[in-house]
């Protein structure tokens, strides 16, 4: 029999784990030419919209990724609902498959779940930010920005994808942090109009 705490820890990591257990399924069962989103097989195979966000370019990836899922979650997890949360997943994916096919015409394909983990954290930092401000929440908002900055204006990258086994696809960053941004203002606006 499951003790109570258990159980409750195991539904608080459901999602983490959840994303974990399909990446790595995703990085054993094939090939990234069959998982990764591929701009000329977005809308005749509409599945790589999502797998493509849950490949990764290698292990040491894919385990780069899911710490870093996992950091986000020990910190901010109980700050949102289950189910804002797999809002925040859905919105920081479609922020980042739409701002990588609409907005950055020379990548061809991507794969990594690091374009939806910026969100995630951006979507966590202003929600603790308008809900319980501190110095140092402040101070993780200011950072995440000017990390997208930085790589915006092409720093960091040689270091990162010699790691990876490839190149970093720092647009990705930036269009989740997007999403995650407008899903996290979008969850304070509602907040302030409930009674």
């Amino acid at each position: 029999m499951t003790h109570p705490g258990y159980r409750a820890i195991i539904a608080h990591w459901a999602i983490p784990m959840a994303i974990a257990a399909i990446a790595a399924f995703l990085q054993a069962a094939g090939s990234i030419e069959t998982w990764r989103l591929e701009r000329g097989l977005a809308l005749a195979e509409p599945w790589r919209l999502a797998s493509g966000q849950l490949m990764h370019l290698s292990w040491m990836h894919m385990l780069m990724n899911l710490a870093g899922l996992g950091i986000v979650w020990a910190l901010f997890g109980r700050d949102l609902q289950a189910r804002q949360w797999a809002a925040a997943i859905f919105a920081c994916g479609a922020g980042v498959n739409l701002g990588l096919l609409g907005f950055s015409p020379d990548l061809d394909w991507y794969v990594g779940f690091s374009g939806i983990l910026h969100g995630l954290l951006a979507a966590a930092l202003l929600v603790r930010i308008f809900r319980r401000p501190t110095v140092l929440t402040a101070l993780v908002l200011i950072g995440l920005a000017a990390k997208l900055a930085w790589e915006q204006l092409g720093g960091g990258e040689a270091d990162t994808a010699h790691l990876i086994g490839g190149t970093v696809v720092v647009d990705a960053h930036f269009y989740g942090a997007l999403a995650g941004a407008a899903w996290g203002g979008f969850l304070i606006l509602i907040r302030r109009r409930a009674p």
